[in-house]
Formats: C-alpha cells, sequence, structure tokens
C-alpha cells in the first residue's frame, strides 16, 4: 500500500487571508480527487510570506486563526486527508512561524519553526521565536516529520526528527529566487536531509511578493539524495508522488532551464503579481529605442498583455533618428500604444526661465538631468491622469555608480531591471528573441546612449559594461574587497572609480522605486549601506 503525497505549488498574496484559504481549499479538493493522502502546501501559505511588520500586528494572528478553523471545517468533506498548511501562530505571548496538520476537521499536530533567517532578505528573528518540538505524524504506516524552509539549511532540526523516528521529512518553504538557487538547495538538502537516512518532499512558494520572487522548483528527494520530482519554474502546480513505504517512487521532473530563461521568466512574474495583486488598471513606460526599454517592454506584454502597456516616445534635440525608427518599430511587434510626445519645447522653456543663472557658465550634466526629469514629469502626469504604473527602465549597473537622474529615469512605481546587469540584459534580450524576434536587431547591436547631448555614448562616462558588471558583482554582490577585486584581474584606476561611485551614489539608490531581485545580492533589502559615511575599503 502506497502513500500519495500532493504538492501544492500554489501562489499566496500577502495579507489576504480568505483568499489564500480559499487558494489552499481549491489544491486541496484537487489532489483530493486524485487519492491524495497528505497535501503539503509553502510556508506561511495562509498568510502569505513574508508578512513583514503585519506579523507585530495581533490582529494577524486572530484572523489568521480563524481563517484556519474555518479552513479545517471545510476540508472535513475529505475524510482522512492530511493536510499540512503553514500560518503564525500566537502562543503565550510568543510569536511563531507555524505549520498545522488538518484532518477531519481539526488540527491534529503543529510544528513551530527552529531555525530563524536573519541575513540577506530575512529578519525572521525580528518576529518569532524559534521552536524546539519535534512533529510527527503517521500515514499508513509511514512516518512523516516537518521541518520548515531554513531548519533544513543545516542538520539539527533534521537530525531531531530523524532521532524521533521520521522517515520522510515535509518541508514547506518560502525560498525565494536568485541565480544558480536550484542546484544550492540540491546540495544543501542532499547534505543536510537525505545524509541522515531521510527522504523529503520540499514544497516550494511560487509568486512575486514586492522585490522578491518565490520560484516554485519544488522537489522531491529519496534518501540517496536522487531527484525523484520537480515542479515547473515560477508556475503554480500540483503532483502527487506515491511512496513505498519511505521510498518516493519516480514522478514527473520538469525541465531545468537555462539561466536566461530562468531570470526572464522570473521579471515577466514579478511585473505579473506586483500589477495584478496590487490593483493596477496597467503599465506605462517610456521608450527610448536602447536596449533597456525595450526589455521592459518586453517583459510587460509578456506579463500583462498588450492591451495594459502603453509606451512613449519623448524624443529631444538630441535623439537619433534611428531611435524614432526602432521605437516605433518595436512597438508595432509587439502591438502596444506607441504615442510620441517630443520635449524640445519644455526643455527651451526651461533653459530660458534659468537663463540668467545659467549665464557664462558650460553646458554639463544638469542640462541632460533637465530632460531626463521633464520626461519623469510627462509620465507621472500621464500615470496619475490614467492610473496605469510607470515602469522604470535602468538597470543595475546604472543604479551601482549613479548613471541615472533623480526625478528623471529613476521615477516611477516599479522597476523592473532593477537587479539586472547591463551585460545580463543583452543576454535576457537574446533569449527572447529566441521565441519570437519582438526586439528589433539593431537595438542590440548599437552603441548604448542616453542621448542627452550630441553623440553621446554610456561609454563617454562609464568603462565597458563587461568591466563595470565585473567589478560590481566582485565589490557589490560577493562582498570583496578593492584589494581583492584588483587582485582578480581589473585594473587598480578602474576598481577605484566604480567602488568610488558605488559608495557616493548611495542616496540615489535609497529613493529609487522597489525592483525585482535576482542575484543573491540586490540593490534593496539586502543591500544597507550607510548613506553618510567616511569609510573607505
Amino acid at each position: 500500500m502506497t502513500v500519495k503525497v500532493a504538492i501544492a505549488q500554489i501562489n499566496s498574496t500577502v495579507g489576504d487571508l480568505s483568499g489564500n484559504r480559499a487558494r489552499i481549499f481549491a489544491f486541496a479538493e484537487r489532489a483530493a480527487a486524485q487519492g491524495a493522502d497528505i497535501v503539503v502546501t509553502p510556508e506561511l501559505s495562509l498568510a502569505g510570506y513574508p508578512p513583514e511588520d503585519l506579523l507585530l500586528r495581533e490582529a494577524f494572528y486572530s484572523q489568521s486563526a480563524e481563517q484556519v478553523a474555518g479552513l479545517a471545517a471545510d476540508l472535513a468533506v475529505f475524510p482522512g486527508l492530511h493536510v499540512l498548511v503553514g500560518l503564525p501562530i500566537m502562543k503565550e505571548g510568543a510569536r511563531f512561524n507555524a505549520v498545522v496538520v488538518l484532518v477531519d476537521g481539526r488540527i491534529s499536530a503543529t510544528y513551530f519553526k527552529a531555525e530563524l533567517p536573519n541575513d540577506a532578505v530575512f529578519d525572521e528573528k525580528r518576529y518569532f521565536s524559534a521552536g524546539e518540538e519535534v512533529c510527527l505524524f503517521t500515514v499508513k504506516g509511514v512516518t512523516f516529520g516537518i521541518n520548515i524552509c531554513e531548519d533544513t539549511w543545516f542538520e539539527r532540526a533534521p537530525g531531531r526528527a530523524r532521532a524521533a523516528g521520521a522517515q520522510v521529512l515535509l518541508v514547506p518553504n518560502g525560498s525565494p529566487y536568485h541565480m544558480h538557487k536550484l542546484h544550492l538547495r540540491d546540495d544543501i538538502m542532499r547534505a543536510n536531509v537525505c545524509a541522515q537516512g531521510l527522504a523529503l518532499v520540499y514544497v516550494n512558494l511560487v509568486g512575486g511578493q514586492d522585490e522578491l520572487i518565490f520560484d516554485g522548483n519544488s522537489f522531491v528527494m529519496d534518501q540517496a539524495g536522487q531527484l525523484q520530482a520537480q515542479l515547473k519554474h515560477v508556475e503554480e502546480d500540483l503532483q502527487l508522488i506515491e511512496f513505498d513505504g519511505a521510498v518516493p517512487l519516480p514522478g514527473n521532473i520538469a525541465e531545468r532551464l537555462s539561466v536566461e530563461a530562468q531570470v526572464y521568466q522570473a521579471l515577466v512574474l514579478g511585473v505579473r503579481d506586483y500589477i495584478g495583486k496590487n490593483g493596477f488598471p496597467g503599465v506605462l513606460l517610456g521608450l527610448s529605442g536602447g536596449v533597456d526599454s525595450a526589455l521592459t517592454l518586453a517583459v510587460a506584454v509578456d506579463a500583462l498583455g498588450a492591451d495594459k502597456v502603453r509606451t512613449v516616445m519623448m524624443p529631444s534635440p538630441y535623439t537619433a533618428e534611428i531611435s524614432w525608427i526602432d521605437s516605433r518599430d518595436m512597438a508595432k511587434r509587439t502591438g502596444v500604444r506607441y504615442d510620441e510626445i517630443p520635449i524640445a519645447t519644455c526643455f527651451d522653456a526651461f533653459l530660458g526661465t534659468l537663463a540668467s543663472d545659467f549665464a557664462g557658465l558650460p553646458l554639463d550634466a544638469t542640462e541632460e538631468n533637465i530632460q531626463a526629469r521633464i520626461r519623469g514629469t510627462m509620465l507621472m502626469a500621464l500615470s496619475n491622469k490614467h492610473g496605469a504604473i510607470v515602469l522604470t527602465t535602468g538597470n543595475k549597473s546604472e543604479m551601482a555608480v549613479g548613471y541615472c537622474t533623480l526625478y528623471g529615469d529613476m521615477a516611477g512605481g516599479f522597476a523592473v531591471l532593477k537587479d539586472i546587469a547591463k551585460t545580463l540584459v543583452y543576454r535576457l534580450c537574446a533569449y527572447r528573441n529566441t521565441i519570437s524576434p519582438i526586439i528589433p536587431e539593431r537595438i542590440l547591436t548599437r552603441a548604448p546612449s542616453a542621448e542627452l547631448r550630441p553623440d553621446q555614448t554610456d561609454q563617454d562616462s562609464l568603462p565597458p559594461y563587461e568591466i563595470l558588471d565585473g567589478i560590481m558583482q566582485l565589490f557589490m554582490e560577493e562582498n570583496r574587497s578593492v584589494d581583492e577585486v584588483v587582485a582578480a584581474g581589473f585594473r587598480t584606476e578602474d576598481v577605484a572609480r566604480i567602488t568610488h561611485l558605488i559608495k557616493i551614489n548611495e542616496y540615489k539608490r535609497r529613493q529609487s522605486p522597489v525592483g525585482i531581485r535576482v542575484t543573491h545580492r540586490a540593490f534593496g533589502r539586502d543591500w544597507r549601506y550607510p548613506i553618510t559615511s567616511k569609510f573607505r575599503a
């Protein structure tokens, strides 16, 4: 006799307790129809993850308790079905990240998370107390243990479950995506769970939550660490896995995608969920004929459909003719609304108003920034009037060194490419064009330019992006010292210049819109550098 365990890889919404309850029930209903004995949902599946400071409000706990009691009653129509649901629980004044086992209309078991992550994007020690008790339950003679996410990144909690008699470990997760995370999860689970003689069912959340992407990619491993099932990337999914005793039988293994495909699909999910879950009617973006706005447009159309995307070309006296041509071409290829609003008259008006103050002074970045701020004002005015949110188009390389304008090209509500280095922008465009050629080839081959002065290119102000991105990755993402970056093969003067620019532009980044995270360290909740600092190393 086998035990059927259903992996319910669902997309919860933070704070939508009733909506998440309905989603859990719908997945459990589908699983029950397929003969499931157990259904496992992700970490904090009822509350959504991460709830952040909602966890400091007592009403969040009381309402979660009400909803889980109602869900237990709802699920009683499936006799004997064990459903694991994640929620925050307050007990004797302490707060816990918990999983409950619902069966036959009641809560039959409760597990409190033991290891609380407090690094990178996590700060669970701000909210939760650590649990210490093992939680086991038995179905058809097989003993299942429960751990939650970070518990399995160390040996202690899986070891305690194994020592108490667990044969299979069920692991609800809220594990956010970054590049190369899939292989890291595999290695950690083999080392900390499988090496102790346990099979595991790893059930991850899917969905976008502000800057975080939860990628799904749930999986099952046997005691030897062999992959027996793999669910889809950035999609809701449901799969039943049969266990013959403690041994999982082979299931479906979804294709593991290239890094470019993973990242592109993560951006699409991030845009779709940020717009959809926050109720915006659509998006608006400035189309320049450059590669960054082209990629942002492609992602937006794939996420929302052409009918919810509007583009605006705002040419200045320095806009090249090919930028007009390529913008019109891409708008046609994608089927979005496209408008042209020249800014020359506004620019002249600004210069005229400031003429006496600027008299005798040379042209510099001031005039360039005025153009960017006119464009930002135009987009925000259209956003205010029509309700669509502005997507900014700047990339991580530009954000790192401050090659962007406050209240100009940084003005908007969501930064799609905030964690995408310029070199990766080109790779993602090339990937998207393998699906269908919606990005004109010339956009990918011409020299990048802000087009804010005659014959301008980005490399007038910056080193080649291959060099900039390499230094940024080592210094910012990998936390290497200046000396270590130089030792990696970069010129001392390039390293000194780029790291200096990263440090002095923190004040800009603090005022930038939230943006999608796809690396293990982004300019967001996992980058907390002081604006005011004299430290140089």
